[in-house]
């Protein structure tokens, strides 16, 4: 079969609910059987607040009816945080302040022993050569293969 464009002022969706068909006295046994398994397991699991008082509410949950009855507010819990919070205000004093300590000096080279380079021992191993140890130079440079 083809689908085929209806003209217009036709639509394909259908609006109307269908009714209900009434339940039978097995049903509706079945149903307060698995009321009361749906209550103990709501009680067993903690909980309580989805829990059905009365049948009918739990027919109309099963059958897609029910709305949930809006939440009252508790009486108990009557405490309300204050809206606004008194605290004092301290000016900043960041504008103000200048540093109290000391600049750090920086570092100089004074001289003592002069780096002739950087040698590479094994793989990685970096040591530094200085020119009062030509020695360990020319060892380095033996030892590397």
């Amino acid at each position: 079969m083809t689908m085929h464009l209806l003209g217009p002022g036709m639509t394909t969706t259908n609006y109307k609910k269908r009714k209900k068909k009434p339940l039978t006295v097995a049903q509706l046994n079945q149903m307060k059987i698995d009321w009361k398994r749906h209550n103990k397991d709501c009680r067993r699991k903690h909980i309580h607040a989805a829990q059905f008082e009365k049948f009918d509410d739990y027919v109309a949950y099963v059958r897609g009816e029910y709305k949930a009855p809006k939440e009252r507010p508790n009486p108990r819990n009557t405490y309300k945080p204050p809206s606004v919070r008194e605290t004092k205000e301290y000016p900043s004093l960041s504008n103000n302040v200048a540093g109290t300590g000391t600049r750090k000096e920086s570092m100089k080279y004074t001289g003592e022993r002069k780096l002739l380079g950087i040698a590479t021992m094994h793989k990685s191993n970096m040591v530094p050569i200085f020119e009062d140890t030509k020695e360990q130079a020319i060892e380095i440079a033996q030892m590397r293969r």
